[in-house]
């Protein structure tokens, strides 16, 4: 498998924020996010490669029984179940953190992180811009993934303007526990972060969603592999 990182933090976002946790990122991503924080694992061969006896022995490494398998998009990964499988089998709690563009079934992760890609994702090269808007979203693999895994929906928020988009998407799936749809700030910085943290708790207040934190992004400014 291609490895860009694996480095020990803290989760940074979702309902396990503040979760001790060893971050195992895939590279690769067929998306290019206007927003991407972690633009140097687009590319597949953003990364050394690795077997999955070797991914075992540096995560445990850490002293953390929480794995989170990131990237770039980690579900594009063919080898990615067999990972899984060997990570439980150390008694490891895992969360995949990926965009719902591709479904895997009956893996045996225990929280699918899932973030959809908004339209104030789209990148304003002409012909990045279509390329994503072709992939950024598929309702049936989403579906199938909330139906499937326990889960958590993890929205990138860069505006009021995109509640309505949010609301509709949700629509679409249909079959979402609203206890589990979150609102995330666009930020880059710890300054933008704040900038907008109120905006999107007002958000939140509003609809009744939680308000996702980015402790990567409040604690350390968004530092790679901290």
């Amino acid at each position: 498998m291609k490895v860009n990182e694996i480095f020990y933090s803290l989760q940074g976002e979702g309902f396990l924020a503040g979760a001790p946790s060893v971050f195992v990122r895939l590279a690769g991503c067929p998306l290019r996010c206007r927003w991407c924080d972690t633009k140097y694992a687009w590319d597949e061969t953003a990364g050394r490669d690795y077997s999955i006896d070797k991914i075992i022995q540096a995560v445990q490494e850490s002293p953390s029984k929480f794995i989170v398998i990131t990237g770039g998009e980690p579900m594009i990964n063919s080898e990615l179940p067999q990972l899984v499988q060997e990570l439980k089998a150390t008694g490891k709690h895992i969360t995949i953190e990926t965009a719902g563009i591709v479904f895997i079934p009956d893996m045996q992760c225990d929280l699918m992180s899932i973030s959809p890609k908004l339209s104030n994702s789209t990148p304003t090269e002409t012909a990045l811009a279509a390329i994503h808007e072709d992939s950024r979203l598929d309702i049936a693999v989403l579906r199938e993934l909330i139906d499937n895994y326990e889960y958590q929906l993890k929205f990138v928020v860069d505006s009021q303007a995109d509640l309505p988009e949010i609301q509709q998407t949700i629509k679409e799936i249909g079959n979402v526990d609203t206890a589990k749809v979150m609102l995330m700030p666009q930020a880059a910085t710890r300054d933008e972060l704040l900038d907008k943290s109120l905006m999107v708790a007002g958000m939140c207040k509003k609809m009744g969603f939680a308000f996702c934190e980015r402790l990567q992004v409040l604690l350390w400014n968004n530092k790679r592999g901290t």
